[in-house]
Parts: structure tokens; sequence; C-alpha cells
């Protein structure tokens, strides 16, 4: 992101679908700068439509944290359920909490992902083998050290809610200029790169899994004729099918990122709950079984999917108007 959108994909792949098709292919040429800004708000109007499953997939990950299965109460259960349940805790703007911070992670995570991936580009590397795959995977890690603080106040925001409800550690953030305000000073700088440990490999392998697998899905897609090859139903198809590989590679790095943004800390930054990733990973699997690496992936999937199509059509049609 999370989860947000995981890989710029290849502008070659964008002219094979366009929506509504066209005589002529996207325009070419876009300089970085451009991207970085044309990837910022493709991602931030991608993000406000999908945002209500980020707020589902948090509470989801940190319900029964570090507790064993059937032990502890379940306010969340399953997508459908927990935004029902969120809605009745917190009302329908419940569905949008932490917005704005989302929308400030997506600016400046997929703008500058978009950046360097066009550097990657315009430099050749891209045209290597795995050359795609490896710009991808670095322009995704560069983007989520960016866009980490965001992150940190995303995931606090999203977990707010009435005590009753309540899972994981409640920061009582009132607003996301306060939360960044608090965190800064408490625990400095440093305090709001908390959890970035967590968040560099979700994004990296999300990327490279995306990247590895969404052009495949998408040409298998349009040989079983389920819809017309170059349409954006096809790509949407193909996004979801690649989705599959995505959640299952990326969700435990998700969960991770999540538990460790919003554990409590100690007077120094310290966090109370885990040391940091690996000791993460061991704690969650030994306390939840492997299963608990998989909470949330019902969210992770179905927003996954709708993201990136969503992503790479504002970019896509943003590019066009910028050129012509």
């Amino acid at each position: 992101m999370a989860v947000g959108t995981l890989a710029p994909c290849p502008s070659d792949s964008l002219q094979e679908f366009q929506y509504p098709p066209q005589n002529s292919p996207p325009a070419r040429g876009v300089p970085p700068t451009t991207d970085l800004v044309l990837g910022a708000t493709a991602g931030c109007l991608a993000c406000f439509l999908t945002n209500p499953l980020e707020v589902v997939k948090t509470r989801l990950q940190l319900q029964g944290e570090l507790q064993a299965p059937g032990t502890y109460p379940r306010p969340y259960r399953g997508v459908l359920r927990a935004a029902v349940a969120v809605c009745r805790a917190d009302g329908l703007r419940g569905l949008q909490k932490g917005l704005a911070a989302g929308l400030l992670y997506q600016g400046l995570m997929n703008g500058v992902r978009f950046y360097c991936y066009s550097h990657a580009e315009d430099a050749g590397w891209t045209g290597y083998p795995g050359g795609t795959v490896a710009a991808g995977a670095v322009a995704g890690a560069v983007g989520a050290i960016v866009g980490s603080p965001a992150y940190l106040v995303k995931t606090h925001l999203q977990a707010q809610t009435l005590s009753a409800m309540a899972v994981g550690h409640q920061h009582n953030h009132e607003s996301i200029s306060s939360a960044f305000k608090s965190i800064y000073q408490q625990h400095g700088v440093v305090g709001l790169w908390r959890g970035v440990t967590g968040a560099v490999p979700r994004v990296t392998v999300g990327s490279a899994v995306q990247l590895a697998t969404f052009a495949s899905a998408k040409d298998w897609v349009c040989e079983r004729q389920w819809f017309r090859k170059g349409s954006w139903a096809a790509v949407l198809a193909g996004g979801m099918v690649s989705g599959v590989a995505v959640a299952v590679t990326m969700t435990p790095f998700d969960v991770i990122s999540t538990r460790l943004y919003n554990q409590p800390v100690d007077a120094d930054g310290t966090g109370k709950l885990y040391r940091g990733f690996l000791d993460c990973i061991l704690q969650i699997s030994s306390r939840e079984g492997l299963l608990g690496l998989y909470k949330g992936i019902g969210a992770v999937y179905l927003r996954l999917g709708p993201h990136t199509v969503l992503s790479l059509f504002f970019w896509d049609k943003l590019r066009n108007m910028v050129q012509h």
C-alpha cells in the first residue's frame, strides 16, 4: 500500500488496454517530473475509492493481536460484516477514517514511485531481462520509505474506534495534524519512520509479484474470451487474477507492517510488543499460528485489483490530457 498500488505498469503495457479504445496510442515521452505529479494524483483518486477496504483490513489485522485463536472476542468477522461493524461503531464516515493520511501517503509514495520508474525507463534499465520487475521493486521501496510517516499516521487513525469495538493499541489522535505533532514531539524525526522496516519488504515483494504476474494473468483472461482484448474489463479481471498471487505473498508482510506501525512504544521509541521485523514474524506465528500472518487477506485481495486498475486508468488518462 496499503497497501497502495504496488508497482507502476510499463508504459508499453498501458497501450494495450486503452479505455475507451482509441486509434492512437497514449502519449509517450512524459518527463519524470510530470509522472511524479500524475502518479501522485492517480494514486490519490484510487485511494479515495478504496479507503474503506483499508479501514476494514487494518481492523482485521489488529484483531486478536498476539492471542491464540478462539481466545478473544471478534467484533470484525469477514470483509462485509467488518464493514457493517465499522459503520455501526463510527457511522458511515468511519469507512473513510484516515483518508487524509491515506491520500498523503498515496501522493508521496506513488509520486516518488512513478518518478523513479520513469527515470529507469528513460535510462533503458527496464529493457534488460528482469529489469521491469527490479525497477518496479526498487521504485516501490523508495516510495515506501518516503511515504512511511503518512502510513504510520494512517494506521493509527484507522485503528481508532469506540472502546467496545477497539482492536490493537489505541493512540487516540484527534486529527492527522495532531498525530504528526504528537509523534514528532515525543520521538523526534526518527519516530515518524517507526515501522518502515515492515513497509519496505511489503511494497518490494508486492511490486515484484505484481509485475511478474499481471501481464500473464491479463493474457490468460483474454485467451478464454471472457472479455474483449484491450478492454478495461479484461484488465480488471486480470488484476483480480493476479491479485491472488499478490495477496498470498504480500499479506504476511502487510500484517507485520500494520503491527509494527500501530504498536505502543516506550519513551525512547522502543516497541513494547515487537523488537523488529523478524521478532514480529516469530511472535505472530508462535502465538497466533501461521494463519495469523494472513489476517485481513480478503480485504487485501478485494482492494488490490480495483486499486491497481483505477490507478493505471487515472494515470493513463491524465497522461493523455497533459500531452494533448
